[in-house]
């Protein structure tokens, strides 16, 4: 028998935490099936624009996550030579967007994910769950979990693929191959903060941009550590999120006689890296059919050149909490409504991504004109090209106000 309440979650990510608090705060019994058997806080940093940031603060978020998470003044974009192209100002987000630009690592956010969820008694989390099969039947979806370590059936109203980009849910719904490799890897590693220059430490996000190579690099953990993250262009490609990366590898991608010095030592500080190839996919007309829909980079996998991909999947939980919130008697079409009010916005993140990934890694002359081009238009201008990703606003029932000074607190 189908609890009419019962939703299933496959994947306990960022996007499926979020989803799970949204939903059981409406009223839904959420069950989150998890494949590893034990859940770790990795990964690599997050950059929060106001449109997630928004969510985050209306799920109850903002008390736990401002206090590990950094608020920059600005984004500082320079070449690969390390000239000055501009300076973005997003330390003025809470007055022009109504709320806070966070940078975070990865592992902190999805703490207080959990910890939000613990505070939550309708929503169970399984861990060691492992999604194999799924059968749609007159009453909802009943999913068949075979490991790692819990083999079983849970019934449920709807079935939501938050699993990622090797999602399996959608290997069941579309049978449409795997995700493309975009022939880029991202290098990722934290540094303490007092093993770095005093520039480095700083509230800032740095952007660095070069031929077929970029660098990013911001405080996180309130100020204790320096996420860094380096992608370049290569063919090898990686499973996993956490293949272990070489120091002489990162380097060979960032040569001498193309970067500054300040970016190569930098790049030289860290003794391990952790690798993972990029991957996306074109836009799909389908997310979803019967009782069945998928979240996050299951559905629109999104490279990261515009900092959105961890944003997306927090604005499709919100959505889609909503959208069933508003629907509880007739959930496959509220997950269609879900997908319509999704589908354009996505698609248009991920084409801006991809064309950033163009104009970061260009070499010359069109490089040269890009950075002309960069310091003419200035970073008031260039934040302000950005305000139909910033000024997304969550369905109404999301937009709680923070109590005073939490929704703009800083580490």
């Amino acid at each position: 028998m189908v609890d009419s309440r019962t939703i299933l979650i496959a994947g306990a990510g960022i996007g499926g935490l979020t989803a799970a608090i949204a939903l059981a705060d409406r009223g839904f019994r959420v069950v989150v099936l998890e494949q590893a058997p034990r859940l770790e806080p990795t990964g690599a940093g997050l950059q929060l624009s106001p449109n997630a940031t928004r969510v985050l603060i209306g799920i109850g978020a903002a008390p736990r996550l401002s206090a590990v998470a950094v608020t920059p003044d600005e984004v500082r974009v320079r070449n690969a030579q390390g000239d000055d192209l501009a300076r973005i100002p997003i330390g003025t987000a809470p007055q022009r967007y109504g709320a806070p630009y966070w940078v975070a690592h990865r592992g902190d956010l999805h703490t207080v994910l959990l910890d939000l969820c613990a505070t939550r008694p309708d929503i169970k989390l399984v861990l060691g769950a492992r999604v194999d099969e799924y059968a749609v039947h007159a009453n909802g979806v009943t999913v068949a979990t075979a490991g790692p370590t819990v083999v079983g059936e849970f019934p449920g109203l709807v079935l939501i693929g938050a699993d990622g980009v090797w999602s399996r849910v959608r290997a069941r719904l579309f049978d449409d191959g795997p995700a493309h490799p975009a022939g880029r890897t991202a290098w990722r590693t934290l540094l303490p903060a007092d093993a770095v220059a005093p520039e480095h430490r700083a509230p800032t996000v740095n952007l660095w941009l070069g031929r077929g190579a970029h660098l990013v690099h911001y405080p996180v953990r309130a100020g204790a550590m320096i996420n860094l993250v380096a992608i370049a262009e290569d063919e090898e490609i990686v499973t996993g999120w956490s293949a272990p990366g070489l120091p002489e590898e990162v380097l060979e991608h960032f040569p001498a006689h193309h970067w500054s010095a300040t970016a190569r030592d930098l790049l030289a500080r860290p003794e391990q890296w952790l690798r993972w190839s990029l991957h996306g996919r074109p836009a799909s007309r389908h997310w979803g059919r019967g009782p069945v829909t998928l979240l996050g980079d299951a559905v629109h996998p999104t490279l990261p050149f515009l900092a959105q991909g961890a944003a997306m999947a927090i604005e499709d939980a919100a959505v889609l909490a909503d959208a069933l919130a508003r629907r509880p008697d007739a959930p496959q079409a509220a997950l269609r409504d879900y997908e319509g009010r999704r589908r354009a916005r996505t698609a248009g993140i991920v084409r801006a991504a991809r064309r950033n990934d163009l104009v970061y890694h260009l070499g010359q002359p069109a490089a040269a004109l890009r950075d002309l081009a960069m310091r003419i238009i200035g970073g008031e201008t260039v934040l302000s090209r950005h305000g139909w990703v910033y000024e997304w606003q969550p369905p109404a029932s999301f937009a709680m106000p923070a109590p005073p000074g939490q929704a703009g607190g800083t580490a």
